[in-house]
């Protein structure tokens, strides 16, 4: 989950892979630089993009569903390709895959600064998602491939420690880069560590590749990534067009066809990306049911709570990416205590407790309104959720690891880190129309209360798409005009709570999953 820097299960990914030692010793520390800097690039992309999504809506006088595509692209092809990614470098190369990955990483990163309209952004970040599936398993292998068992966890946990740090100062880096200088910067950034990346992988890390590699099932990497390519372009456009428009139904049904084809062949494909045959197992299952519950509330909070904070609240981009600072905190400090709970109670307990506890933080987001300190309305919020997440993520991990046989580590730890992925794609397209609708509707009732002319009230309306980044018009005197900006924010404040419950909930089936479905054996 980008929003926190990690996904689930990334360390566990490190921990399947058989060791490869590389011919020579002496370069391990390269290897685990080299795969540091690179993982680096993407997590610092998906913490920084969503504190950067305002000044970018303004920039381009985008709609919310043309920022929703922003975020959107990237997941949906980083999502479907993420296990090909994997196979990729086990079968052509763990170098020359992951160097592959952080060349094109750069370029789209390079072209997304530079793009001059929202649609060349947004086909801009798809490349970077085809680049992150192939940077974020390659980093993981190079580490899993490099370091024998007796010393892969004191890798495991240099590499875990770094992306800490680079999930807590990525938001606030990017927030300063957006006050200070562009939003264009946030992805400028990206530019020097490649460079840095790329010369540490070339001069200094070894090849390596796996012997057993199977063959890659391209068909169904292509027809998951047409599948939901077709869903989230129908939920997005809903939210414009309505559900009755050909432009809205006919991709909307050709992707739930395209899914379901996809099904079909990873039933009958001799070397599937997901084999069907894992998710027989109950606890593998019911873990994965509550990944793609849990990853798709906390996505919404961070795709959201930045446009609340800056648009609404008045906080400066380097404040509202500070705001989330208690959560990866507390999830730090407290991931080596949660990561033996499993071992002390079972799977079930912490996993029942710790979605509950994030529920609570979750319907504490829509407790403020407008006004008021950090420390009075969003705090709490940010530190309850970050301790619902600390008792969760460690034994998510664990118990995905533990429910299936240790040959099939690999991919069950793969499988859960794009369900968290999938989870946070859908969760964004379906909850959009929410908060679009509560918006509208918000809006409309309130606009009936306003003096001000008809075809003013009209313009709002047309513009609701928008959501807070609506053109006032300049026609009102200053005073009308404030009324019609607080109009405005109680609106998305109403669509915001919406969704904030909406995501308390989704918690909430989380712990329901793990209670009645994952064991509690020890």
């Amino acid at each position: 989950m980008s929003a926190i820097g990690k996904s689930p299960c990334d360390e566990a990914a490190i921990r399947a892979k058989p060791s490869e030692l590389p011919r020579d010793p002496k370069s391990d520390s390269w290897v685990l630089a080299a795969a540091i800097l690179g993982s680096s690039m993407a997590f610092i992309d998906g913490t920084v993009v969503n504190v950067a999504l305002p000044a970018i809506q303004k920039a381009f006088n985008a709609s919310v569903i043309d920022v929703q595509w922003v975020v959107e692209s990237y997941a949906l092809f980083l999502c479907a390709l993420l296990l090909v990614g994997g196979s990729l470098g086990d079968l052509y190369g763990r170098r020359r895959i992951f160097a592959a990955g952080v060349g094109l990483f750069a370029a789209a990163s390079a072209w997304c600064g530079l793009a001059t309209g929202v649609s060349g952004l947004i086909i801009a970040r798809a490349f970077q998602g085809v680049a992150g599936a192939l940077l974020v398993p390659g980093s993981l292998a190079l580490i899993s491939a490099s370091f024998p068992a007796d010393r892969r966890g004191a890798a495991i946990g240099t590499w875990s420690g770094f992306s800490a740090v680079t999930a807590a100062l990525g938001p606030v880096f990017g927030g300063w880069l957006v006050d200070n200088i562009s939003w264009r910067a946030a992805f400028f950034v990206n530019l020097p560590i490649a460079a840095a990346t790329l010369v540490l992988v070339f001069l200094r890390v070894p090849e390596s590749k796996s012997g057993d590699s199977k063959r890659l099932d391209f068909p169904g990497a292509i027809l998951v990534t047409a599948g939901l390519c077709g869903v989230v372009y129908g939920l997005l456009q809903s939210s414009q067009y309505g559900w009755r428009d050909p432009r809205v139904f006919v991709p909307f049904a050709l992707g739930i066809l395209g899914v379901g084809l996809f099904l079909f062949a990873e039933a009958r494909s001799p070397s599937p990306m997901a084999p069907p045959a894992l998710f027989r197992s109950r606890v593998f299952s019911g873990a994965n049911a509550l990944t793609l519950f849990m990853y798709a509330a906390l996505s919404c909070v961070f795709f959201f709570f930045p446009m609340n904070l800056i648009q609404i609240q008045g906080y400066p981009a380097t404040a509202a990416g500070a705001a989330s600072l208690p959560l990866i905190v507390v999830m730090f400090l407290l991931s080596r205590w949660s990561g033996g709970l499993v071992a002390r109670y079972g799977s079930r307990l912490p996993l029942t407790v710790g979605p509950l506890i994030a529920a609570v933080g979750f319907a504490l987001f829509a407790r403020p309104t407008t006004g008021g300190t950090y420390w009075s309305t969003f705090f709490p919020a940010v530190t309850v959720l970050g301790l619902g997440m600390a008792i969760t993520v460690a034994p998510l991990t664990t118990t995905v690891m533990g429910a299936v046989d240790q040959q099939h580590a690999g991919i069950a730890s793969g499988i859960n880190n794009a369900v968290s992925r999938l989870g946070s794609l859908l969760a964004i397209a379906i909850l959009g129309i929410v908060m679009v609708s509560v918006y509208t509707r918000t809006l409309e009732r309130q606009l009936r209360e306003l003096p001000i002319p008809s075809a003013v009230a009209q313009s709002l309306r047309e513009q609701a798409i928008r959501l807070a980044e609506t053109t006032i018009s300049p026609q009102l005197d200053s005073s009308t005009r404030a009324t019609v900006k607080t109009t405005i924010d109680r609106s998305f404040v109403s669509g915001f709570r919406a969704v904030m419950w909406i995501c308390s909930g989704l918690a909430l089936i989380s712990g329901l999953c793990a209670w009645t479905i994952i064991g509690g054996d020890r």
